[in-house]
């Protein structure tokens, strides 16, 4: 969705409030393509604070399918966003990116609310995605779940430089 802010940058400390519904449908960058499964309108506050100022505030939550880091299982997580930026609406495209401010959610005198999502989703990526805590992975031979159970592949056969170490862990178990 695309908000025009000239009527807020003509009057100095005018504020409006928008609640704009999200058309993003999938987060796409180098790490793969993610569906969007839930998405709630993002809730916006735009204030001129002099100067030709904006002061950008707002909130939503995106739920994102990814896949558990261990068992490759689709899990939706759910990733808040807090939005709080400083626009100054003096400056130029060129200007901003000689800047090195990455607005590209903001054209001219329009703001692109699905960019601006997108950029904070990014920015609240999780490092590690499990689908429980004691996620049992797949198994390295023949790729079977190993939550919905044993798999009946041959163990590998144990290093046996590695002995001394996996006699501390049986003796451990909480190690």
């Amino acid at each position: 969705m695309q908000i025009h802010l000239s009527d807020v940058t003509s009057c100095e400390g005018k504020t409006i409030q928008v609640s704009a519904e999200l058309e993003l449908e999938k987060i796409k960058f180098q790490l793969g393509q993610f569906p969007v499964l839930e998405k709630k309108p993002v809730e916006l506050t735009i204030t001129n604070i002099g100067n030709k100022v904006l002061e950008l505030k707002g909130s939503t939550t995106v739920t994102v399918g990814m896949p558990c880091d261990r068992c490759l299982e689709q899990v939706a997580v759910e990733i808040p966003c807090h939005i709080e930026r400083k626009l100054d609406m003096k400056l130029t495209d060129e200007e901003r990116v000689n800047d090195l401010d990455e607005s590209n959610y903001l054209t001219g005198m329009d703001l692109d609310v699905d960019r601006l999502v997108y950029l904070e989703v990014l920015m609240s990526w999780p490092l590690k995605v499990l689908c429980r805590e004691d996620c049992k992975g797949i198994c390295s031979q023949c790729g079977k779940n190993l939550n919905d159970g044993p798999c009946g592949c041959a163990e590998e056969p144990k290093d046996p430089r590695m002995a001394a170490i996996s006699d501390i862990f049986s003796k451990f178990k909480e190690v």
